[in-house]
């Protein structure tokens, strides 16, 4: 492989179609303000380096990136590429992973209002995120050891593995499909609505109105801090450890649960006969 080192780039396209090379410690910035500077690649890897300016790596094949940082300016930073692999890296790019496939990111700080949508293939390993509809209609995704801070996460994603996690979030997994959640702390209100398939194993759960409209929702072994008015037409089987404050009116199916402070049965709009047990 060829090396770029030590270069300092700001004219458009500076580096289009680059292949079978290695970018090392090059910055991308400066007053021509040049877009699409590693467009079309090819087999490359990207080290120590920086960029500002704007969709710096769009239709890129067989990529590593380590050890950079995208600011703020990137903004569109990684659209429409394949075959990806992002460790020890800084993003701050608004709008950081579009429509990407078989991406890989490890160890890194990403703060991107949209990050991850419209992409498959995904793995997120010990990374700490910020971001709002994090992953929107993303599939084929694992994700371990995430921090993770934003609103509206995980919105219709389908084919999802979560563990050893922390989520402060709202509106989490609406609509998602086939996602199992392990070991985990869910922080935030209205978890999980019209959601299908969702599996939350040994999970904490905190906040108001989780998990209502949901099909086949499963819980096991799953704390609820301060959860009121949960389930509500829900088709569930779960068994809960503690308190719970409030269960409304579920659809169907089991609910286990040590102590419960009110059971909601009132004002349904729809047929429901799903059971509260108390254990003894």
């Amino acid at each position: 492989m060829s090396i770029i080192q030590d270069k300092s780039y700001s004219n458009e396209r500076a580096l289009y179609a680059l292949k079978d090379s290695t970018v090392l410690r090059c910055k991308f910035e400066g007053i021509e303000d040049g877009e699409s500077v590693l467009k079309e690649t090819r087999n490359i890897k990207v080290k120590e380096s920086y960029f500002a300016l704007r969709y710096p790596l769009w239709h890129a094949v067989n990529y590593e990136i380590r050890d950079t940082v995208f600011d703020t300016t990137s903004r569109a930073s990684l659209w429409y590429s394949y075959k990806g692999n992002i460790s020890n890296t800084k993003i701050r790019s608004v709008k950081a992973v579009r429509e990407c496939k078989d991406i890989t990111i490890l160890n890194s700080d990403i703060t991107s209002t949209e990050f991850g949508w419209l992409s498959e293939d995904i793995k997120l390993i010990n990374n700490n995120i910020e971001s709002e509809y994090f992953l929107f209609q993303s599939k084929n995704i694992e994700i371990d050891n995430l921090t993770f801070k934003g609103k509206y996460s995980f919105q219709y994603v389908i084919n999802m593995n979560i563990s050893n996690s922390f989520f402060d979030t709202k509106d989490a997994f609406w609509h998602s499909k086939n996602v199992v959640v392990r070991n985990t702390y869910i922080k935030g209100a209205y978890l999980g609505w019209f959601s299908e398939g969702l599996t939350l194993i040994n999970c904490k759960i905190e906040g108001t109105q989780p998990l209502c409209y949901c099909k086949n929702l499963k819980l096991i072994d799953c704390e609820m801090i301060n959860t009121d008015l949960a389930f509500e037409y829900s088709d569930v089987e779960a068994t809960i450890k503690g308190n719970v404050l409030s269960i409304k009116n579920p659809r169907s199916g089991h609910i286990y649960v040590d102590s419960v402070d009110k059971i909601i049965k009132e004002e349904a709009v729809m047929t429901c006969t799903g059971e509260v047990i108390i254990r003894k």
